[in-house]
């Protein structure tokens, strides 16, 4: 066979040829047959047909040009089934001299194949998801070139998205056809933010809109490429330099993308795709599906990250190309963002009065996105695998953040039964509403004091509405991590003024900066590490670098002026690492009285206890501090060595259990014995169970997300703290992996709401 007319020409003028032959309308079937007619003619192809995915997931012979018409709508093949049926499961080309000679090879008897060999089918794919096969044949036995392999999946391309978005067929006449997924299905998660929501998906990155597919100045969509990228790249180089940043963008991660973007191949597969008669957008969204169907299925962990740094890098690419920067869109009432993962920053972009949920294919119940979520009080479920695969715009979705579950496309039993569950939780809602006011006394009289962990300026609006007595955690971290540079002396004394104006007198506890491990920022040049949340974080960075610790003291002290100041540092390892920290806060009050500056009214230094190596010195630092704090997020995840950010092992400890507890309990009863002021602020403190248990370990401040407040003091009311106490100290003793299920019996034997 002569080389393809299309190689020669280029793809431009057989996607003009398709536009011009679509805009006469007429029957569906009639288009389609001459679009198949159109490409085999310019491929110099003795057969070209169209394949389009059932609603059952079988692929069906829509349209032919040289195989026998009486087969169209005849003709299926499963997935995996026949060539046609293998490219669908690959999402892959295939490119066979000796097609009927393939393993894969079915005989279909009433498409009158037999005599072709050759043999080269695309997948038609849209959002990484084959929707349909491409295929031309010819009776001579060859391999097509390369060149014709990339025209043929350009085409492929667009008339994936012209049938997606009706552009080939009316979507009447495409009745039956799985355009995108449309059954209803139910995926499993993990819980990350309390909460039920419905609405309508919004993708946090939407597709490329049909219309915008064809250009028709190839000259100018590839100078706006050539632009785009050049941006992108120096935008990179910029980040990994330290100049400028992205938030909650790591050094590793970086350091791919700058391999990606200077990436030669990638590069010129997004040209060639401009070239050939794309827009620039549409260039980026061919390589990308081309890589979601390459890489999707990849079982290597790896290959899958490497899929991960790609789609954030087309992501900024078509960012670039929108002139949009990081502006987020407008939403729909009622809408469900659909996202790979968030930074806090890409969160509080969108308006939170329609943002009413937030479904994740990765992330962790304690990274960013799911500690904002609980702060905006966003239902969000998280680790829903091939998540934006599975989902379009538009479609209707069911976030169930108590169950850790979402539905996609739900059935109208499955709405029903969430809006009655919806009508639940707003009457419960209702109930805390009233306890708003009510001292927390558990039944037989002791006084347990409920905190708010914030983090946010939302957070402060919120304060008088929880009945909270205090924030008993202040991240300041978050304040750095959203910036787009280091904040100054004057914008961190700013917002520590505003958090204790809003506390109205009632004490507030500032977290010193908790950065390092999974929280990184852009503008601080980081070397990678092989255990980031064993490394150099937290306190130590603050030790390591006094200038910014020192910075941020100042910060507070100049904020508080006259005011009850409460100073905690995270992460402390040993109680040198407490005293060394201590001096700075002596200096810097030295510092502002030899300026005649107010000091604090009352002063209070306190260290996190989160690394379990503090439980055998306790004796030690207790009488050093003025409080401590218990972080059990922290403290869990090194007490079992298991990383409370990687889905496969955050699951395999428990805090209700026995090593859990008794660690608690000896902190609480040192504490107990020194008489210093000791609290919780994990996660732990605002479930109601595992409240229950710190009530009986004896532990009377419990800070929390803002909707824990409620629920935690309801339980509060219902309890009796002495036989509680009993109780759970003999559980304690169990040899049990685990102890929630008896905790759980136990509260309810005692009518504890848990």
């Amino acid at each position: 066979m002569a080389a393809s007319g299309l190689a020669v020409r280029g793809p431009r003028s057989l996607l003009r040829q398709i536009r011009e032959a679509l805009a006469g309308g007429g029957p569906a079937q009639a288009r389609l047959d001459m679009v198949v007619r159109i490409i085999a003619l310019s491929m110099v192809a003795e057969v070209c047909s169209i394949y389009l995915r059932r609603a059952g997931g079988d692929l069906e012979l829509f349209a032919t040009e040289g195989l026998s018409r009486d087969a169209v709508h005849v003709t299926r093949l499963k997935t995996g089934e026949g060539l046609v049926g293998e490219i669908v499961r690959l999402g892959r080309p295939l490119n066979l001299s000796d097609a009927p000679n393939h393993p894969a090879f079915a005989y279909r008897p009433e498409t009158g194949e037999d005599p072709f060999h050759s043999f080269l089918g695309v997948p038609l794919l849209r959002g990484g998801r084959a929707i349909g096969v491409l295929v031309v044949q010819n009776r001579t036995e060859r391999v097509y070139g390369e060149e014709e392999v990339e025209d043929l999946q350009i085409i492929a391309m667009v008339l994936a998205e012209m049938v997606s978005g009706g552009g080939l067929i009316d979507q009447a006449e495409l009745k039956g056809v799985e355009i995108a997924p449309h059954k209803p299905e139910r995926l499993k998660g993990a819980k990350f933010a309390d909460g039920l929501a419905y609405g309508v998906a919004v993708l946090h990155e939407p597709p490329v809109a049909p219309e915008q597919l064809l250009s028709d100045d190839a000259l100018a969509e590839e100078a706006r490429l050539k632009y785009a990228i050049e941006a992108l790249q120096s935008q990179i180089d910029s980040m990994l330099d330290g100049q400028h940043g992205l938030v909650g963008a790591s050094y590793e991660v970086l350091e791919t993308y700058r391999l990606f973007a200077h990436d030669r191949g990638w590069n010129r597969s997004l040209e060639e795709a401009v070239r050939s008669g794309l827009t620039a957008e549409a260039a980026v969204e061919r390589v990308r599906s081309e890589h979601r169907a390459r890489l999707g299925q990849a079982r290597d962990p790896y290959l899958r990250e490497r899929l991960h740094d790609l789609e954030d890098l087309n992501d900024r690419l078509l960012r670039h190309l929108s002139g949009e920067g990081h502006h987020a869109r407008t939403l729909p009432d009622d809408a469900i963002l659909i996202a790979r993962n968030l930074g806090p920053a890409d969160l509080l972009e969108y308006d939170r009065t329609k943002l009413k949920g937030l479904l994740l294919e990765e992330g962790s119940s304690a990274s960013h996105a799911a500690i904002v979520a609980r702060a905006l009080d966003i239902p969000c479920v998280g680790r829903l695998t091939d998540l934006r695969d599975r989902v379009s715009e538009g479609d209707p979705v069911v976030v169930d953040g108590e169950t850790g579950e979402a539905f996609l496309r739900p059935r109208q039993d499955v709405v029903a039964a969430l809006k009655a569950r919806i009508e639940v939780r707003n009457s419960r809602r209702a109930e805390f509403a009233k306890l708003r006011d009510t001292p927390a006394f558990t039944r037989d009289g002791h006084k347990v004091t409920l905190l708010m962990n914030a983090g946010l300026a939302v957070d402060l609006d919120i304060l008088p509405e929880t009945g909270a007595e205090g924030i008993g955690l202040f991240r300041t971290e978050f304040q750095f991590m959203v910036a787009e540079e280091m904040p100054r002396l004057e914008a961190q004394t700013a917002l520590y003024e505003k958090v204790l104006d809003a506390a109205g007198g009632m004490p507030v506890t500032f977290r010193t900066l908790d950065l390092g491990g999974d929280k990184l920022v852009p503008y601080m040049e980081l070397e990678r590490e092989e255990n980031p949340a064993l490394g150099w974080r937290a306190v130590r960075m603050g030790l390591d670098r006094p200038a910014l610790l020192r910075m941020q003291i100042r910060a507070l002290i100049k904020a508080a002026r006259g005011r009850e100041l409460r100073i905690m540092f995270p992460l402390v390892a040993s109680v040198d690492e407490f005293r060394a920290a201590r001096v700075f806060v002596d200096q810097e009050i030295a510092w502002a009285q030899r300026r005649g500056r107010p000091a604090p009214a009352r002063l209070d230094v306190g260290a996190m206890i989160e690394a379990p190596s503090l439980l055998w010195h306790l004796d030690a630092l207790l009488p050093m501090t003025d409080f401590v704090s218990v972080g059990t997020n922290d403290l869990m995840q090194y007490l079992f060595a298991a990383d409370r950010g990687n889905p496969q092992v955050a699951d395999r400890y428990d805090f209700l259990s026995p090593p859990a507890l008794r660690a608690l309990k000896t902190i609480q009863q040192a504490c107990a014995d020194t008489g210093t002021s000791v609290s919780i602020c994990g996660e732990m403190a605002g479930r109601p169970l595992e409240a229950f248990a710190l009530t009986a370990l004896g532990f009377d401040r419990l800070s929390m997300p803002p909707a824990g407040i409620g629920p935690v003091k309801q339980m509060v009311l219902s309890c009796d703290r002495e036989a509680a106490k009993r109780g759970v100290e003999a559980l304690i003793r169990s040899g049990a992996g685990s102890i929630r299920g008896e905790i759980e019996t136990l509260a309810r034997k005692l009518y504890v709401a848990v």
